[in-house]
């Protein structure tokens, strides 16, 4: 390869990382720690009794990359297989939200959402805690690892545990 084809080459390269960045919503998520705390996240066990709802919520744009998918599908899995009762009665919610939407605007502003990602909500009888969970972003590979990873911390969460 020639030295201008390899310049070509690295352009391209570089172009598609920033295109799955931008485009696609992708996030480069830190694996040094499990989640990416808010400021108005409050870290500490709660009364289980003041929980009131708990949100997954995978954020999303128009388009998606394979690994931003495979972050949403199996949060749904571990959701629908793990917590049927809680999503019945309400106090489990999840849902899919294309960021880019209008009318989903106000939700991710709260959420403070900036690309692809999944964050979870708590709202308890201190208020509104939220986390992203960067984690999962390194478990999709591993759909064990990965429903038993997410399952625990939606356990904890319903629990009141915000830790």
């Amino acid at each position: 390869m020639s030295e201008p084809q390899r310049i070509i080459a690295a352009v391209i390269v570089v172009f598609l990382v920033i295109a799955c960045g931008f485009t696609a919503g992708c996030a480069s998520p830190s694996e040094s720690s499990a989640y990416h705390q808010s400021s108005t996240s409050i870290i500490h066990p709660i009364n289980s009794s003041l929980m009131e709802r708990v949100e997954v919520y995978h954020f999303h744009g128009n388009n998606q990359c394979t690994s931003c998918i495979a972050v949403g599908d199996l949060a749904e899995q571990t959701v629908n297989a793990n917590f049927k009762d809680e999503l019945a009665t309400g106090r489990l919610v999840f849902a899919h939200i294309n960021a880019e939407l209008p009318e989903n605007r106000a939700l991710a502003e709260k959420y403070g959402v900036t690309g692809s990602s999944l964050w979870i909500g708590v709202y308890d009888g201190n208020g509104f805690h939220k986390n992203e969970d960067v984690r999962v972003w390194s478990l999709i590979g591993n759909k064990d690892a990965y429903m038993t990873y997410l399952s625990g911390i939606i356990s904890k969460r319903l629990s009141g545990d915000l830790s």
